[in-house]
């Protein structure tokens, strides 16, 4: 969870929009085309060939962001942050155009709250280190052992490595591309980050007036609903928390779920609420974001929209073969995932675990040539929102992304709509 930012910054130029925004529909029609006089028959998974994966991946396990306010504190010990030797990996991080790397105004806010025992809020931990190596581990056997589709050493013609820039992101894919690429390197490691203030790897509330309006105080009210709101009484009593003390199901669930990674346990009586906490974190969040598909679009639209670019560039006949990249790996957060897999139509209404990915893999086929789209979260396969099976035809796979995806252009004109209403009413 995350929270934070500023300025706003346009993404590309209007006209680079406008022409990219045309080659997008020009691809769904053709899509559409191919797919109609095709229809819809059994398909050869013999006969596919694997052109590109794209892994959204959040974090592995850290401290909590926010400490329960009880007498005893659980001792997060500065040991937790010894790296292991395996995970060891040299990178480069630099912002989108290759420049110096943004300054980090959420990880300046986190070192600001110090826990029992030295570590700062949200710090990953080793543990949360061993499960990004696992996922690495876990992609090398799929793209590089059990089928050669990627090289074992990392190739910057072929992968591309972004992460929102926050440190336990940054440390999080470098322990999984060591267990994913546990040879010598063919060329630079660099992870791309962008300003805190045009990040679209999480919801960004503060640089979005729309979406921050929308937002507003919903968090509170959350814990007013009926339901909730007795539940998180009953919490609370349980765990010796004053009712007036600040703690939604949200903080709880940060807390619980930082100490079980680790082990750790602040009062015997949180284990009994497992279950409890989970879901009424989930209601939370539903509640804050509301059932609407604007809600929905402003909260991941724009990371959609980079989803859907790399697709579409991978099957653009106009791209040389060989110039596309294989591998698309995005460093995100809970707050990224779950909105995600609400688009996509697979939440679960279980909050996204720490090293928890979601998976993209974009097939042709050999003989008729088109395309399709598999899609797995935690190594799970699914069958995302409007399509026929767990091996989606792409256009349908694009129609249903469509509905949530949003442009920079677009999503600066709804950003700022609430920002000149603002303006209208205070002149």
């Amino acid at each position: 969870m995350i929270s934070g930012v500023f300025r706003r910054r346009l993404w590309a130029p209007v006209g680079v929009l406008t022409s990219l925004a045309y080659l997008v529909h020009q691809r769904r029609v053709a899509l559409a085309e191919m797919q109609g006089a095709h229809g819809q028959h059994p398909v050869d998974r013999s006969l596919l060939e694997l052109k590109m994966v794209q892994v959204v991946f959040r974090h592995g396990a850290r401290s909590p962001l926010k400490p329960l306010p009880q007498e005893e504190q659980v001792e997060w010990n500065v040991r937790l942050l010894e790296v292991p030797p395996q995970t060891q990996f040299d990178y480069t991080v630099t912002d989108l155009t290759g420049g110096p790397k943004p300054y980090s105004p959420l990880d300046s806010q986190y070192q600001k709250t110090v826990l029992k025992g030295g570590m700062f809020a949200g710090q990953l931990t080793k543990v949360g280190m061993w499960q990004m190596f696992a996922l690495g581990e876990r992609l090398k056997k799929s793209y590089v052992e059990d089928i050669p589709f990627l090289s074992p050493t990392f190739n910057p013609q072929e992968v591309f490595v972004r992460s929102t820039n926050i440190y336990r992101n940054l440390e999080s894919t470098r322990c999984l591309l060591a267990g994913l690429f546990p040879h010598q390197k063919e060329g630079p490691i660099i992870i791309h980050t962008d300003e805190a203030s045009s990040e679209v790897l999480y919801p960004n509330f503060h640089n979005c007036c729309s979406l921050r309006k929308r937002i507003r105080g919903r968090r509170q009210a959350a814990s007013l609903q009926p339901g909730i709101s007795e539940d998180l009484k009953k919490v609370k009593e349980g765990l010796g928390i004053a009712s007036s003390d600040e703690v939604d199901f949200i903080v709880l669930l940060d807390n619980m779920a930082a100490e079980q990674a680790h082990g750790l346990l602040s009062f015997p009586t949180l284990a009994r609420f497992t279950q409890l906490i989970e879901q009424r974190a989930v209601d939370t969040v539903l509640y804050m974001q509301s059932d609407d598909r604007e809600s929905l679009q402003l909260v991941v639209g724009p990371f959609l929209h980079l989803l859907e670019n790399n697709l579409l560039r991978a099957v653009d006949p106009a791209n040389p073969a060989g110039k596309t990249r294989k591998l698309y790996l995005y460093a995100v957060h809970d707050t990224t995932l779950m909105p995600l897999l609400m688009a996509l139509g697979i939440f679960d209404h279980k909050w996204p675990p720490f090293a928890v990915d979601v998976t993209l893999e974009l097939y042709q086929h050999q003989e008729s040539k088109e395309w399709f789209v598999q899609l797995y979260y935690h190594g799970e396969e699914q069958v995302p929102r409007g399509c026929p099976d767990r091996l989606c035809p792409l256009d349908k796979f694009l129609n249903t992304m469509s509905v949530y995806t949003l442009n920079p252009e677009k999503y600066h004109t709804l950003c700022s709509q609430a920002q000149v209403m603002e303006l209208r009413n205070a002149e």
